[in-house]
């Protein structure tokens, strides 16, 4: 069992069970706004006080919704495995903070986080969502510069790719849950664990575009299937 190393990708499904938006809601908008006119770094150049608003509101938000029984499978899986002597990494495109208070330890955010805000002129990041005003901006505390979300925007660099590059190499397991396999490079991930010979879950409401016939698919909303699919899980290892 101390062989198992168990790699998790979790995407916008799993917080959707929370009550959170996506962008694949409303035929492509997200809260109203296409992804290009708040998710890009040409938006921020183009209308800072837009783009900023709908952050901050959307960091004001998070304290109304609360983790589902989706995050709370994924903590009792990582909890059985650490008992088991196994590897886990829990890997999330979702910039919530949901699986931390769900009690995730230490899950990869690769598109950043929305508690998080990162100084423009000297990189310095913030932890803050007490300071959730959209009518000002915010300086830094470091120099004075002012800060911007610290989310990964479309056309920016994912971050920690060599930490997830190195648990893909050795995952013995893989599971694609609530993502749409739509956005790279996290839709990749399937394929490079796939190769490399790891048993692989998708879980979705509908089959991906990157899934495969050699994927094991559980259709359904993460936060109904989830509890079942990590029992499925824990029982074959």
């Amino acid at each position: 069992m101390s062989e198992a190393r168990v790699v998790v990708l979790t995407g916008a499904g799993v917080s959707a069970d929370s009550g959170l938006a996506t962008f694949r809601d409303a035929d492509g908008l997200w809260e109203g706004h296409r992804p290009e006119e708040v998710a890009t770094p040409r938006a921020w150049a183009r209308d800072p006080a837009m783009v900023w608003r709908f952050y901050q509101t959307r960091r004001a938000a998070l304290g109304a919704v609360e983790p589902n029984d989706g995050h709370r499978a994924l903590v009792r899986l990582e909890e059985e495995l650490g008992r088991r002597g196994a590897d886990f990494t829990l890997v999330t495109q979702n910039v919530d903070d949901l699986h931390e208070r769900a009690g995730s330890a230490a899950p990869i955010h690769m598109h950043g986080e929305l508690a998080n805000l990162r100084c423009e002129p000297c990189g310095n990041v913030e932890r803050d969502l007490d300071r959730v005003d959209a009518s000002e901006f915010l300086d830094c505390a470091s120099c004075g510069g002012r800060l911007r979300p610290d989310v990964v925007w479309f056309g920016e660099v994912p971050y920690h790719l060599e930490a997830i590059g190195d648990a893909l190499r050795t995952a013995t397991h893989f599971l694609a849950l609530g993502t749409s396999g739509a956005v790279y490079p996290a839709a990749g991930f399937l394929a490079e664990a796939r190769r490399r010979g790891a048993r692989t879950w998708v879980q979705a409401l509908e089959r991906p575009d990157n899934a495969d016939p050699r994927d094991t698919f559980v259709p359904g909303r993460a936060a109904q299937r989830l509890p079942t699919l990590v029992d499925t899980l824990l029982a074959e290892l």
